[in-house]
């Protein structure tokens, strides 16, 4: 008989998808691999997120909340530095992030 899937098993994707994303945040050059990183970071936290709301009936409510002001804050940020990547390449026609010394304060 399979085992059923429990809560270690869903913390576990979490975990692996917050390593991915830390990994592609760290190692890639261009703009949009570094998107790519910080939306697998939040899934990562959804994932937690929501199975703790699964598993944990008090809390069910705030698992699911926390969850969609996650996803609203990944669309939102997904679009404002997608509208700085495209201003940046119109500039430098690239999007290195490593040629980006003129935007340090």
């Amino acid at each position: 008989m399979p085992e059923a899937i429990g809560l270690n098993h869903y913390l576990l994707l979490g975990a692996i998808l917050f390593v991915c994303g830390a990994v592609c945040m760290a190692t890639k050059r261009n703009a949009i691999g570094v998107l790519m990183g910080v939306e697998l970071v939040l899934n990562g936290a959804t994932v937690n997120f929501v199975a703790f709301a699964h598993f944990n009936p008090a809390f069910a409510v705030e698992g699911q909340v926390f969850a969609l002001f996650v996803i609203v804050m990944a669309a939102a940020e997904a679009a404002i530095a997608l509208a700085i990547v495209l201003n940046f390449y119109n500039n430098h026609l690239t999007v290195d992030v490593d040629t980006a010394e003129e935007l340090k304060g």
